[in-house]
């Protein structure tokens, strides 16, 4: 296949609603058509009423969309997908098929891969390409948990959050990785979720100078159904941390790179709570959003792959 310029980017998010109305549908898709009960929509709203009545994602999104294509420059034509809300990702891939991209890269706004996440976004390119007939090249970004630029942007974020005072004993405050929970079913089928994440966490740990015991790991936002979900959960563990004399802790959300409800209630809104309870200090740094260094990683990933590519492009 001739390659002809501009080279896709099809960046893709997970999606949320702008409107408690929106809520129903936006469900329905996540869970693949099954009921959801009046008594969990009321819960979940009530989740999205605590942070302003709706998802930021969209705008943040569009913001890191923005951001890496004015970072890769001339030769590439920035796209931005949701998986579970509009704009839908089949349907941008028919976007980039009517523009005439004949290679693209995809990469998801997830740097940790596992089957349930990435590998679901994936399928979603197939599937527009297969809806909209299209013959676009495409080389996915499975993983980018261990790239420098990210590892540098989630370091700042440790430093930000340390520096915002003390413990009480006058130590460095203890500092907890998290990422989204998965079914435990998968990663005991050798899903790499977990060890990915794992790795983040200890990359970020070692540029930030953390001692074995001055960091830990935990799972937040299990799922609602009755298989086991991945702990320990965020809210247990910052009540063992506190039988075990900790007092003050510096949050930082390892699997998530932008703004929407699991940080916005799960951490600073539910796990808050628990802190005030507990009688600790619970610190979250800013996201990631479009933070410069964090869209570079992104432009160099998008690089690393395409970058031969534009090579050949501009030489025929």
């Amino acid at each position: 296949m001739t390659i002809r310029l501009p080279i896709g980017v099809l960046v893709m998010a997970y999606g949320g609603p702008e409107a408690l109305d929106q809520l129903p549908g936006y469900l329905a898709d996540i869970r693949a058509g099954r009921t959801t009960s009046a008594e969990i929509l009321e819960e979940i709203a009530g989740n999205y009423r605590a942070i302003g009545g709706r998802s930021p994602l969209l705008e943040i999104s569009r913001r890191q969309v923005d951001a890496l294509a004015d970072r890769l420059g001339q030769g590439y034509r920035c796209y931005l997908g949701m998986r579970h809300w509009a704009p839908w990702i089949e349907e941008v891939v028919g976007e980039m098929v009517a523009d005439g991209v004949t290679h693209a890269v995809g990469i998801v706004l997830a740097p940790q891969f596992s089957a349930l996440s990435v590998g679901r976004y994936q399928q979603k390119v197939a599937d527009g390409l297969e809806l909209y007939r299209g013959a676009i090249t495409f080389e996915h970004v499975a993983s980018y948990h261990g790239a420098p630029g990210l590892i540098q942007a989630f370091a700042a974020r440790v430093e930000e959050g340390t520096a915002r005072g003390p413990a009480p004993d006058g130590e460095r405050p203890h500092v907890i990785f998290t990422a989204h929970s998965l079914p435990q079913r998968l990663l005991a089928h050798g899903d790499p979720y977990q060890a990915q994440c794992l790795e983040t966490a200890q990359l970020v740990a070692a540029r930030t100078g953390l001692a074995d015991e001055g960091w830990s790991w935990s799972y937040q936002s299990a799922g609602r159904s009755p298989e086991p979900w991945a702990g320990p959960d965020l809210g247990e563990h910052l009540e063992r941390l506190a039988g075990q004399g900790v007092r003050s802790v510096v949050v930082v959300p390892v699997g998530f790179v932008s703004d929407h409800v699991e940080v916005l209630f799960d951490i600073d809104i539910k796990a808050q709570a628990v802190a005030r309870r507990l009688g600790m200090r619970l610190e979250r740094p800013p996201s990631l959003n479009d933070d410069p260094a964090f869209v570079e990683a992104l432009a160099d990933q998008v690089r690393q792959r395409a970058g031969h590519w534009l090579d050949r492009a501009l030489a025929s």
